[in-house]
């Protein structure tokens, strides 16, 4: 497959072949690999979430002293104190699941990674995500907005050296030529979410924007971008919930050249050695 490399000022530098992006599609098999690398349950809650009570003291569980909530004809359940009267308290059941803002009964545990993920098969479905991922239809379908526009868009979009070099006001300009309409949806936004969810944790929303994959040895720096190394890149990163805009690196299509042949471990062995 033939490849067009682009260069500083948004135009074809050179072309270059590779074996990448020619894997079928198998979304099957991504969704199976994106699930699994899920690191925390969805709808798990926080840790000690419900333990943690602002008012200080817990009622003593022997008869007849003070502080105590036994022999009283109430409920045996800890009670957080808010103010007392003598020996009178101001106080409420707290922390069981029984009382509100208690723990919640049985919750998903946190920590998810539990499927274990055969190494074959995630080359397979990483190789499927890039090919995925040049599927204009499939990001019309991520991108809401993109819908009822048309995309004139080579894809995918690979850069030279030279462009990692830029600065970010330059690097912003450079989306510019080569995205054109689509550079709105490029720079990551963070909003204001609608909605209770503000007093959950969850304050803050923000979109996928574009995701610009690196060699392990390049070093490039962007605000409002998505950057990720070869060694940090995940199914996930580049296929979750539809297909994402990318742009590679010319060293980073060497090192997934690698990946796909297997010549990884290799190199490694190689490094070791060395060392």
């Amino acid at each position: 497959m033939k490849l067009q490399i682009l260069n500083q000022e948004a135009k074809k530098e050179k072309e270059t072949t590779t074996i990448l992006f020619e894997e079928p599609i198998r979304e099957d098999l991504i969704r199976k690999i994106v699930e699994a690398e899920k690191i925390k349950h969805p709808n798990s809650p926080k840790f000690r979430a419900g333990m943690d009570i602002s008012a200080s003291g817990t009622p003593s569980k022997r008869r007849h002293v003070w502080k105590t909530n036994t022999g009283k004809g109430m409920a045996r359940l800890p009670r957080k104190i808010f103010s007392r009267r003598g020996t009178q308290f101001n106080w409420e059941a707290a922390i069981v699941p029984s009382a509100r803002g208690g723990r919640r009964a049985h919750p998903p545990h946190g920590n998810v990674n539990l499927n274990k993920i055969n190494k074959r098969e995630l080359i397979k479905a990483l190789m499927s995500a890039l090919t995925y991922t040049t599927s204009i239809k499939d990001i019309q379908k991520k991108y809401s907005s993109l819908a009822e526009s048309k995309i004139d868009l080579k894809l995918p979009l690979i850069i030279s050296e030279e462009v990692t070099n830029l600065n970010n006001k330059e690097f912003l300009k450079f989306l510019e030529k080569v995205l054109g309409n689509l550079n709105n949806i490029a720079i990551q936004k963070k909003t204001i979410r609608a909605g209770i969810g503000k007093m959950r944790g969850r304050k803050n929303k923000k979109n996928a924007g574009l995701l610009v994959v690196i060699g392990n040895k390049e070093e490039f720096k962007v605000k409002g971008i998505e950057i990720l190394k070869i060694n940090e890149l995940t199914v996930s990163d580049l296929a979750s919930n539809g297909a994402r805009l990318c742009m590679f690196t010319e060293q980073s299509i060497k090192e997934l050249e690698k990946i796909k042949q297997g010549k990884i471990k290799e190199d490694k062995l190689e490094e070791k050695k060395k060392w």
